[in-house]
């Protein structure tokens, strides 16, 4: 195999899930900084560093944003990978990213918070933050990844 079709192959396997990472990425940070301010980074690092890192600095707001990208392209390529046996993952690209994005609000917050350091306890949820979570997790996070690997994987 030619270096220029691995180079191609490499492309094609790293664009959707970096594209579709950072849009999802980009798309949720932006709606947490409208609902709870600047201070969320800081609040996503004491997922790793506990009660210290919502008093911290700029280093510790930095890790914060850096985890939630690291979690938003995991999310991707967790997408993507089956996406090549699973062809209706592509086909139906909304469908499934809504279902998806239903997915990765249950994860997090019934997996993935309560095994972390936050500072506080998760749940119960009132109603409506529980639809607005869902809501932003379906269409903020699910269907940008999947429509990311619909386009950017053929």
């Amino acid at each position: 195999m030619n270096t220029l079709a691995v180079s191609s192959a490499r492309t094609k396997t790293w664009r959707p899930v970096v594209i579709g990472g950072f849009a999802a990425g980009a798309f949720d940070l932006t709606a947490a900084f409208i609902d709870f301010g600047w201070g969320v980074p800081r609040a996503i690092a004491s997922g790793l560093l506990g009660a210290r890192a919502l008093h911290g600095g700029v280093g510790t707001w930095i890790l914060g944003v850096v985890l939630h990208f690291f979690i938003a392209f995991s999310a991707a390529a967790i997408y993507y990978i089956p996406s090549g046996k699973l062809s209706f993952l592509k086909e139906h690209f909304l469908v499934c990213g809504v279902f998806y994005g239903i997915g990765i609000y249950l994860v997090m917050n019934l997996v993935v918070l309560p095994l972390s350091a936050v500072p506080w306890k998760i749940g119960p949820f009132a109603l409506a933050a529980l639809v607005k979570g869902l809501l932003i997790h379906m269409f903020l996070i699910g269907v940008p990844i999947s429509f990311s690997v619909w386009k950017f994987s053929k």
